[in-house]
């Protein structure tokens, strides 16, 4: 039982410093001029930044798509012309 205690006490004990060093990262966090604090908001703002073009490229990404799609139907269309006119000369030979 001793033993146990000890071990609970150390582990309290410990628990309470990491408690510390965790306010004490989230203070340094809030005060914008901590260097930690600045890293963090450049990676934010880095972060937003990839998020914005990547949402540029998957609109333009759908733009592509659909301009590509509208172009094998025209090639589509322009092979079957093409069958006719083909078929017509052959024809008027």
């Amino acid at each position: 039982v001793a033993a146990l205690q000890e071990e609970k006490n150390s582990l309290m004990s410990e628990n309470e410093i990491m408690n510390d060093r965790l306010e004490q990262l989230d203070d340094s966090l809030d005060d914008p001029n901590t260097v930690v604090a600045k890293k963090y908001f450049n990676a934010q703002l880095q972060l937003e930044q990839l998020q914005e073009e990547n949402f540029r490229l998957e609109a333009a990404k759908d733009d592509y798509r659909v301009h590509c799609e509208d172009l094998e139907k025209q090639l589509i269309e322009l092979q079957h012309r093409n069958n006719e006119l083909t078929s017509l000369a052959e024809e008027s030979r």
